[in-house]
Formats: C-alpha cells, structure tokens, sequence
C-alpha cells in the first residue's frame, strides 16, 4: 500500500542523507512511485564520466544481468532464486562505494544503467579521449544471466545497445561467445563503473568488498591509443578473453570530444 511504500522509501533515503521534501498524487492503471532527487556537492569531489587516463584500472562494483533476467522473469523462464538475487544486488545502494571509489583515488565514473556495460563504458572512454581493453572473462554475472541469453531472451531495449558495437575494435573475434550479448545488457540500479590509478586499484577492490560490494572486480585498463585492431576511430574498446588475447595499441589516438552527453556519445 502507499503507507508501506513511503515508509520504505523514506528508509532509504533517510539512509542516503536525503530529506523528503514534498511530492504529489497521480492516477493510473497501475501503482506506482518515483522521486526526483537534487543535490549540491562540492565541485573537487565530483566525479564525472570524462577523466580516464591511461595505466588506469576500471573497476565493476556489482554483477551484470538484469536485462536478460526480468525479460526472462515476464516469461516465465527464469528461477526464483534467479530473480531473488538480482533484486538483491538491485536494493543495494551505491553511495559507499562511490565514496570509497572516490578515496581512492578514481578520477571518472559513472553508475551502469539502461546503456548496458558496454555503452557507459564508451561514454567514459570518449569523454576521456581514451580507449581501453574490457576482459570480458573477468565480468561478474548475475546467477542465471547467462543460461537466458542462451536461450535467447534478453531485455527490449538489447537492439538499441547492440548498435554500439561499432565501438569494438575486434567484434569478429567475440561476437560469437556466450559472454558477448551482456555487454549490452541494460540494467537497473547497476554498480559503479571507475577509473582509478593501478596502485590503488587492488586496495580499493578489497576496500569495497569489505564494504559489501562483494562481486566488485577489475575488468579492464585504460589505454592511450586505439587499439592496434581498430580499423575506425569509433573502435575504443578492445574485448579480450582467455581465448582472445589483447595484442597492443597501434599509434592512433583517440579523437578528442569536446562534450559528452546522452547515448553513449551519439556513437
């Protein structure tokens, strides 16, 4: 009911170090309940998506999956243990895990939404005039992900990230593995996606698994030319596994974008 609801919510946003103010009442067909959240931080501690540099780690706070789980879930094909654990990755904030990315030492970063890993990850790259190598292998997964993008289930709006493969340097390489359509999986209430010094990298992964960020993982470095595969200068990120090695940066930079803002850098 509306009670139960605006008391959990406010729960949470007691929790975040954020006031309900006011708010409104609408009417449809079916329940539901939003917010439109403001705030004021101070312009050093800011995070933005460009900032990337290279030698950089990029560090995953939480598993990947949603997409194809609730596509699976309105199915009727996925597992409820499936489900449950996704919806619980899903409740976890990620305010400390900003905070801790922030102490040490991340210079961008960006939370991993409807654009997929994939997508954010090139908003970050051409906002950085960067490019990287992403390990597809060391990716976490959601239980049950996996088994639905085998059975070819995935999220509606899949199509519309798959275009951002033309980001990929070495599509032909990847294109056929298991991993692959996850990287275009849109998510709700996904981890944070950061670029951070190497030498801090490994504390600050303990440091956010101790925080409760269990899965968080290493998946990639930031590079300062365009991989040596790439074949366009849209190719920024270069997809490696066990079975596909990264082999290098060629001599061409990244170009240079002077602002960044929605879908994915209009790529």
């Amino acid at each position: 009911t509306l009670y139960q609801m605006m008391a959990g919510a406010c729960d949470i946003l007691r929790d975040a170090g954020c006031g309900l103010a006011g708010g409104h009442s609408s009417e449809g067909a079916e329940l539901s309940l939003g917010f439109s959240v403001h705030g004021a931080a101070p312009r050093e501690k800011l995070m933005k998506k460009g900032g990337m540099r290279a030698g950089h780690k990029i560090i995953i706070t939480k598993p990947i999956g949603t997409g194809t789980l609730f596509a699976a879930d309105m199915r009727s094909k996925a597992q409820g243990r499936w489900v449950s654990n996704a919806l619980d990755s899903m409740r976890q904030p990620s305010a400390v895990a900003a905070r801790t990315l922030f102490e040490h030492g991340a210079t961008a970063c960006t939370d991993v939404t409807g654009f997929g890993v994939l997508g954010h990850l090139v908003e970050m790259c051409k906002g950085s005039s960067a490019a990287c190598v992403l390990d597809m292998d060391a990716l976490p997964v959601l239980p049950g992900a996996l088994e639905c993008v085998e059975l070819g289930i995935t999220s509606s709006l899949q199509p519309a990230n798959v275009r951002l493969a033309r980001a990929i340097a070495n599509p032909a390489a990847v294109s056929g593995t298991a991993r692959y359509p996850l990287l275009f999986d849109p998510q709700t209430a996904g981890g944070m996606l950061a670029s951070l010094p190497s030498a801090s990298a490994d504390a600050a992964v303990e440091a956010l698994k101790r925080a409760g960020y269990e899965h968080t993982t290493i998946i990639g470095e930031v590079l300062e030319f365009l991989p040596k595969c790439a074949s366009a200068p849209e190719q920024v990120v270069f997809v490696a596994s066990s079975d596909v090695p990264f082999d290098g940066v060629g001599t061409e930079r990244p170009s240079v974008v002077q602002a960044c803002g929605a879908e994915a850098c209009n790529l």
